[in-house]
Parts: C-alpha cells; sequence; structure tokens
C-alpha cells in the first residue's frame, strides 16, 4: 500500500506552508505499510516555540484554505515544543529543535520511503537533520571496544 493521492496533496501543502514560516529541517515518510491510522507522516522543526505556533498556524490555515482539511485532533499548543496535527490522512509534527534531535522520529521511520516535497521544502533540509540522523545511526551502532 502507497499513500493516496489525497495525502500527498495534503503533505505537499502542509510542507510548502512549514517552509514559507522558515520551518526546517523538513522531511516526509510514507508510513501506509506500517500504520493502518495515517498514510504519511511530515516532520519540521524551528528554533524557538513561538516560530513553532507560527508554522502550525499557517499549515492549519493553508490546508483549510485551499484543501477544505481541518485537523480532527491538535495537540500540543500549550507548551509549544511540539504540536501535532492530526488530519487522519496524514499527521503533521512540528517540533521544537530541540525536541527533534532528542526524539528522533526520523530514527523510528527510516524504513519507511521519503515522500518527494516541494523544492522550497527541500531546501531546508540542515544541520538539525543531519545531526538527528548521525545521532540515530550512532544509536544503532554496537558498542565499541571500552577498554
Amino acid at each position: 500500500m502507497t499513500a493516496t493521492d489525497r495525502s500527498i496533496e495534503l503533505i505537499n501543502v502542509a510542507a510548502q506552508a512549514a517552509a514559507d514560516k522558515l520551518a526546517h529541517d523538513i522531511i516526509s515518510y510514507d508510513v501506509s505499510d506500517v500504520l493502518a491510522i495515517t498514510d504519511a507522516f511530515l516532520l519540521a522543526s524551528a528554533p524557538n516555540d513561538r516560530q513553532v505556533k507560527a508554522i502550525v498556524d499557517e499549515i492549519e490555515e493553508r490546508l483549510s484554505k485551499e484543501l477544505g482539511a481541518k485537523p480532527v485532533r491538535r495537540e500540543g499548543d500549550r507548551e509549544a515544543r511540539w504540536v501535532l496535527l492530526d488530519y487522519v490522512d496524514i499527521v503533521v509534527h512540528v517540533q521544537h529543535s530541540e525536541e527533534r534531535v532528542f526524539y528522533a522520529l526520523e530514527r523510528l521511520w527510516k524504513d519507511c520511503p521519503e515522500l518527494d516535497l516541494p523544492a522550497d521544502a527541500k531546501a531546508t533540509r540542515g544541520k538539525g537533520a543531519e545531526h538527528a540522523e548521525q545521532e540515530a545511526a550512532e544509536a544503532d551502532e554496537p558498542a565499541g571496544d571500552l577498554r
């Protein structure tokens, strides 16, 4: 099973909205083969709580205005360290950069195929994602010689 056309359309609009609000390390995974509850995840980061909120608000507004989509659930607003938007077909995670590195969701979904994103969103891949991917790789390596 692969993500539906509707899911890909939602992901692309959400990714572009996040990029327009200067989110970084935007990445999307097709999780339809491993999860029955959704087709795709979108991950994005921001360096501070205020920007996390701005990104989340922009994603919500654009998905509503352009595609008539409204989230069935929104969690994490109070602290704005990790906000989750559940659109059933897709789930959007906007995380503070520190949470992104700590929770390393990329490590959990690394076996799922990445979805192609708009060029603006792809350009946001930066040191934060590389750092998270490096930490994830190191966590998967066996412990070295501790003599």
